[in-house]
């Protein structure tokens, strides 16, 4: 027979939630950092397609 779970406390949830939203932050600062770089040209880590050298190379 299925026994209901128990209440899960204000602590945990909130402490599972304060967690979830640390890790989104800090994944919008790395992508905000890896655009800035891209911007400024110092990316060097990060390999990406560039539409104007594109164009030049072909002519």
């Amino acid at each position: 027979m299925a026994v209901p779970k128990k209440k899960t406390s204000n602590a945990k949830r909130d402490m599972r939630r304060a967690h979830w939203r640390r890790k989104a932050e800090l994944q919008a600062q790395r992508a905000l950092s890896i655009g800035k770089s891209i911007l400024t040209g110092r990316a060097k880590g990060f390999v990406y397609n560039n539409k104007d050298e594109e164009d030049e190379t072909e002519e």
